[in-house]
Formats: structure tokens, C-alpha cells, sequence
């Protein structure tokens, strides 16, 4: 069983738990991620760690409220229990030898995005940070990237909080104004980094994706996260999360993403249901 130490809310539908795992603290990567199951009946869920402290034998994730899994990981609070939490799975991030890089985060994503600012930044790399979110209420992280990063932009859909557009309009403003990177990196919903590799690609950028957002199973063994990179098939748990994004079939991505949507719609429909009735007793 693995205790919560800290839950902290971060708006909203967005969550940090820190959870005392000092196997899986002890070598953890940044890009790496853990499988969790808040109870003995419950569905094994991905969830990418966003800090780990080795010493102290804490890993920490950020989950947002919205399936019937992270409804249910959410009725615990700190001093009770998960499960299982079962890591460091995937391939970990390759950020040695970058001087100049451009992180961008989306969403979610940018609770995978930090960490590989923060790292990127400890090794001595120039930090470009550019994350953007749906309104005010969903940001998260902003103090944390604006400590790491050397140059950091916050934009929102709607303009409630920084600038008003997508992350690509400040991506696109750097690189016609001769901005060069030796990479890119971004992390987010599927459609955000398929623009940002269709602007890259432009100006002949590298650009690393994470497909983490595709897992289910995180072993390899469901295929909910196959995925054609280079015209061959990979598995996002296993051979990932990290790939090069112009090589990514991100319209095969988008469709397949899509295929249980109705599942999920029926899942949260019943979590909901449960969890109301849980909250009235």
C-alpha cells in the first residue's frame, strides 16, 4: 500500500498527490511514468511522474478529475492508501547535451512538461517555456515553470489569464523572428502537438512529442496505444512515451483516440452516479 502524504488542488479538476514510494522515487526519470489503482476493484490508470525526491522516497503526480478512475483515486485524501502504484515504466527522457530549447505545454500535458523544464534547466539549458490552457480556472504551474524557465509565456483560449490564442501563435512569433532552437518539445492534447509539429516542421526544427496521452494499459499488452511512427507500428507505453513528432501519424492517432469515447462517456456517467451517492451518505 502506498499512503498519501499531501493532496493539494490545484483548481478546479486538478489534483497533486504525493505519494510515499521509495522503490519507484528511487529510480524514477523524467518522461517516465507509473500505473496506479486507487483500490482492489479499480482500473489500472498511466499517470506521468512529475517530481520524484529520492531521499525522501516521494513520487508526485497531478491527475485531473474527469473518468471514473480519477473520481474514484480522488475520494482518498491524505493518510489513505493507493493500492498499487507500480514504476518507473516507459522510456525516460533524453534532454543531455541541449543548449536551447522550447518547451511547450498544454493542458495536462503541462504537468509533463515542468519536469522537463526543470531538468532541462538544471543541466544548464536555455528554457523557453510556453504553455497554454482553456481560461484562468484550468491553469496550473504557472510559478513553478517562471522558475525554471528563462523566457516563459502563459496564454489562454479565451485571454482570461496572459495572452489571448493557442500556444502556437507565441511559438510562431518566435520562430519568424529567427529564434532558433535545437529542439522543441511539446506536451499535450493530440490536436495542439500535431500544429505545433506541422509549424515546425517549417523551419526545420526538431520536435519531440509525448504520446502519453493515448496509454490505457501502460504494458504493451491492451494496444490502446499503437501508433505508426515512420511508417511502423510502436506502442506509446513501451516504446515511449517520447517519439520524434514529425515522424508521428497524428490523424491515425486522433481517430483511434476517439474509438472509446462512448465507453468513457458510460464509465463517467456511472462514476458520477456513485460518487454523488457516496458524497450523501
Amino acid at each position: 500500500m502506498y499512503k498519501i502524504l499531501r493532496k493539494t488542488r490545484l483548481n478546479p479538476i486538478s489534483v497533486r498527490i504525493d505519494v510515499e514510494a521509495p522503490l519507484v522515487a528511487r529510480k524514477a526519470q523524467v518522461g517516465q511514468f507509473i500505473i496506479l489503482r486507487a483500490g482492489e476493484n479499480s482500473k489500472r490508470i498511466p499517470f506521468t511522474v512529475m517530481d520524484s525526491d529520492a531521499q525522501a522516497g516521494v513520487v508526485s503526480i497531478i491527475y485531473q478529475v474527469l473518468g471514473a478512475g480519477t473520481m474514484e483515486l480522488d475520494q482518498l485524501t491524505e493518510g489513505d492508501s493507493i493500492r498499487d502504484f507500480v514504476g518507473p515504466l516507459g522510456e525516460p527522457s533524453r534532454l543531455s547535451g541541449l543548449a536551447r530549447v522550447c518547451v511547450v505545454g498544454g493542458g495536462l500535458g503541462c504537468a509533463i512538461a515542468y519536469p522537463s523544464a526543470k531538468q532541462l534547466k538544471r543541466e544548464g539549458a536555455y528554457v523557453d517555456g510556453i504553455v497554454g490552457f482553456r481560461n484562468a480556472e484550468a491553469a496550473l504551474l504557472e510559478d513553478e515553470f517562471r522558475t525554471v524557465c528563462d523566457r516563459f509565456t502563459l496564454l489562454t483560449d479565451d485571454g482570461s489569464a496572459g495572452e489571448k490564442g493557442f500556444v502556437t501563435k507565441a511559438l510562431e512569433e518566435r520562430l519568424s523572428a529567427g529564434e532558433r532552437y535545437d529542439e522543441v518539445l511539446a506536451i499535450g492534447p493530440l490536436p495542439m502537438m500535431k500544429a505545433v509539429c506541422a509549424l515546425t516542421r517549417k523551419y526545420n526544427v526538431k520536435t519531440t512529442v509525448s504520446m502519453n496521452a493515448i496509454m490505457v494499459d501502460g504494458t504493451g499488452m491492451c494496444g490502446g496505444c499503437r501508433l505508426s511512427v515512420n511508417g511502423q507500428m510502436k506502442f506509446a507505453c513501451v516504446d515511449g512515451p517520447e517519439f520524434d513528432g514529425h515522424q508521428v501519424d497524428f490523424d491515425e492517432a486522433i481517430a483511434r483516440s476517439g474509438m472509446y469515447r462512448d465507453f468513457e462517456a458510460h464509465a463517467r456517467e456511472e462514476a458520477c452516479r456513485l460518487y454523488e451517492k457516496e458524497k450523501a451518505r
